[in-house]
């Protein structure tokens, strides 16, 4: 893994300070992500298969791609930045709110993120990019719910805790 710097942050997103990636999950250091959401015109949410090889959470399903904002870098303009990097496309994001949690993951990383959540819709081709996700699914939330119930170990943490708060799994509103 390329050494890749990451915003720290108060739980009023302030900005306090910049520090390494990895060495801030180490530590547990609240810091800026984003997530998005994209949906198609049916009212299915895409979701990504994280690639096996990733430092955490590789394999596990996951909301349609997720990172963090570079120093100087708008959460807006990161988050339309990894979706082309991560799934080959783009589309129009609209900001839908923050979203704090802190969870333990394996080989004693923590999560620790104040979350831009931007949401999407989107009917295009997607193409993956096979270094970041290994798979991808087009779901509608009742049956997300429904997976996540049967095996929530196949999900991240972070997409098990947007879903369980009610993170807004729904559509949006131009979706019929």
């Amino acid at each position: 893994m390329l050494q890749e710097e990451i915003v720290l942050v108060d739980r009023d997103d302030n900005e306090i300070g910049i520090a390494e990636k990895l060495e801030t999950h180490r530590r547990g250091d609240l810091h800026r992500a984003f997530s998005v959401l994209i949906w198609d015109s049916a009212g299915r949410l895409l979701l990504q298969r994280r690639q096996i090889g990733k430092y955490h959470s590789g394999g596990l399903w996951t909301n349609s791609c997720c990172g963090h904002p570079r120093p100087g870098e708008r959460s807006g303009d990161a988050a339309l930045r990894r979706l082309g990097e991560e799934m080959g496309f783009a589309c129009a994001l609209t900001p839908i709110g923050t979203f704090l949690y802190r969870a333990e993951l394996e080989d004693g990383l923590v999560e620790h993120e104040l979350v831009h959540l931007f949401r999407g819709t989107y009917d295009g081709p997607i193409a993956p990019n096979p270094d970041e996700c290994d798979g991808f699914n087009w779901l509608a939330p009742d049956a997300i719910h429904r997976e996540i119930a049967a095996a929530p170990e196949t999900f991240t943490v972070w997409f098990r805790k947007y879903v369980e708060a009610g993170w807004p799994l729904s559509p949006p509103l131009e979706v019929a």
